[in-house]
């Protein structure tokens, strides 16, 4: 839901500036100071968003994550990556406007704000780490669904055979599937065109989410006690040096569970002023980080308490829970509609930079602009793209590929948090918002801010560390096209 209302205006501002002059510049009752349709968002619009946005397959490593932590330093790290997440964001609302904050330019895009705040090397620099990002969440999605798709298999065939069938399942059948979903999604040209499936995805993150809450507590409440130490996952399940790699790791997961900057400014694009959307936006990223850390905490201490050493990697698949296996199936399908509207969502925006740049490439090229009117019975026609066709499948072919080559949920996970947190939440944030409030180098806040993002950095690396550990302890048992759960 959030991320399209966002990423429509993302798209079409290049549409929308050839009718500026033809509109009132200044503030009008239907028009903004930038000649575009009235904004007409709030603190509870840009909330919801941001929630819809956060909440997503990242919930289901937190009880695992924790798992490795323990009961003081799981919810203690948890509380630190909110506040820093609160923080930086916040700095981050304040570089929408450029110049002046109520009536300075608009920095539509995370990428213009780094444009007009920073400008340079750092705007490739900035667009190389979002686009490989989004490539990665691309990969950890079809990896995320085909496990679910599994779980409903194992969960049904454990219930015909009384859990006495081990009931092995290949993942790639299903990756195959989601992939060839995807492909025909992805022929949407448009965000203005899959708003639905944005809001189902939001639906579809909340009732799966519920549902490992609920039966986290249910364990708890018929075991009658809650698992788990104080320092995590005892030596001896693991041995010294895995439990290092994999507090690392858990670093990783916790991050990526948290990461939204890459759309916050999307969305602070959304809001109407007055107040100033900074101002506003602030107040939205507080209701929003309050409610997802309530959550998260919820459903990734109740996931430890009820598995303790033996957490998961992912709460709803990792087979910690057999029954009610009807309502695992729910989830598991929620899941796996989450992660198709997910995967658009977050592919949008790398579909619409290669489609912009090929344009500019080749002005000419009758394979780029040519479109064939498809025609639909009962719709209107759809304008099929050759280009379009063959490139975003061919990007679709590539992540399915790599998905089945990598199963590996939780380092992927803890990866791709690690590889995104760093410069896309603290780095830019910090350095966009020094430039443009001016702070005079060395002095005290000039040298808290760096030592803010050193510590981050230390922080992202430790995670990537133990993701890649994972990886490579993974791929000594691992042959390629073979994994079976």
């Amino acid at each position: 839901m959030g991320e399209n209302t966002l990423t429509k205006n993302h798209h079409h501002h290049h549409h929308l500036d050839l009718s500026i002059d033809e509109l009132p510049q200044s503030s009008s009752k239907c028009f903004d100071d930038d000649g575009r349709l009235k904004r007409t968002g709030n603190v509870w619009t840009a909330s919801a968003h941001i929630i819809t946005a956060v909440i997503g397959s990242g919930v289901l490593s937190l009880a695992w994550a924790i798992a490795q932590l323990g009961w003081i330093a799981g919810p203690t790290v948890m509380f630190l990556f909110s506040f820093v997440i609160y923080y930086t964001s916040a700095l981050l609302a304040d570089c929408y406007r450029s110049g002046d904050p109520v009536s300075g330019k608009r920095n539509y895009t995370y990428m213009d704000a780094v444009r007009s705040n920073l400008g340079g090397d750092k705007v490739k620099v900035c667009g190389i780490i979002q686009y490989l990002n989004l490539f990665g969440v691309a990969i950890g999605y079809t990896i995320a669904a085909s496990i679910s798709m599994m779980a409903i298999e194992r969960s049904n065939c454990f219930h015909e055979s009384d859990e006495k069938n081990p009931c092995h399942v290949s993942s790639n059948p299903y990756m195959i599937m989601f992939g060839v979903a995807e492909i025909v999604f992805s022929q949407i040209p448009d965000f203005d065109q899959i708003w639905w499936l944005s809001i189902v995805a939001a639906v579809m993150s909340f009732t799966y989410s519920t549902i490992g809450l609920s039966l986290g507590i249910a364990k708890v409440a018929e075991t009658g006690n809650f698992m788990g130490s104080f320092t995590g996952i005892s030596i001896g399940t693991v041995t010294q040096t895995q439990k290092i790699w994999r507090s690392f790791q858990a670093l990783g997961d916790i991050a990526f569970a948290y990461s939204y900057s890459i759309i916050l400014i999307e969305i602070q694009d959304t809001i109407k002023s007055p107040p100033s959307e900074g101002k506003t936006m602030k107040k939205a990223t507080l209701v929003s980080v309050a409610v997802t850390t309530a959550f998260y905490m919820l459903c990734g201490c109740m996931g430890y308490a009820a598995f303790g050493d033996l957490a998961p990697g992912n709460l709803l698949t990792g087979f910690g829970f057999y029954k009610p296996f009807w309502l695992l199936d729910i989830a598991n399908a929620a899941i796996v509609i989450h992660l198709v509207g997910a995967y658009q969502v977050y592919c949008q925006p790398l579909f619409a930079f290669m489609e912009k740049w090929a344009l500019q490439r080749w002005p000419k090229s009758q394979f780029i602009h040519k479109e064939i009117k498809v025609p639909i019975p009962g719709f209107h026609p759809f304008n099929l793209n050759l280009f379009r066709l063959v490139w975003r499948s061919a990007f679709v072919v590539l992540t399915t590929i790599i998905s089945m080559l990598l199963p590996f949920f939780n380092d992927v996970v803890g990866l791709l948090g690690a590889f995104g947190f760093w410069p896309l939440t603290v780095y830019f944030p910090v350095e966009m918002y020094i430039a443009q409030k001016k702070i005079p180098k060395w002095s005290t806040r000039w040298v808290c801010l760096q030592i803010l993002s050193v510590g981050c950095l230390i922080i992202s690396l430790a995670a990537a560390t133990g993701s890649v550990a994972g990886i490579v302890l993974d791929l000594k048992a691992y042959k390629p096209f073979k994994t079976t759960y």
